[in-house]
């Protein structure tokens, strides 16, 4: 069956890095849109950012420049690399597959990151 499961999650301090990454398996990893999603405690849930088959980036403009989304359509893993972590990173992120074209959208059951000192 379909699983996406995060891990890297974990308590940070201002300014610090967190890797996150995401295992994927029971789909076809490489022709899906992989992407972070988080959702701060009483707030929806947001895009972090997006990363296509063919490794095509985008962000939203919070994380522009700090976070960086690669994947390894090999081992089928998607990664976030956070840099200059702020309070306001801190959520539960979560792991995307997406294949419009089929209309299949998939979810992790999320990590969460807490950045405080």
């Amino acid at each position: 069956q379909v699983q996406l499961v995060e891990s890297g999650g974990g308590l940070v301090q201002p300014g610090g890095s967190l890797r996150l990454s995401c295992a994927a398996s029971g789909f076809t990893f490489n022709f899906y849109i992989m992407g972070w999603y988080r959702q701060a405690p009483g707030k929806q849930r947001e895009l972090v950012g997006r990363i296509s088959s063919t490794g095509t980036t985008n962000y939203a403009d919070s994380v522009k420049g700090r976070f960086t989304i690669s994947r390894d359509n090999t081992k089928n893993t998607v990664s976030l690399q956070m840099n200059s972590l702020k309070a306001e990173d801190t959520a539960v992120y979560y792991c995307n597959a997406d294949r419009p074209l089929l209309g299949n959208n998939y979810w992790g059951k999320g990590t969460l990151v807490t950045v405080s000192s």
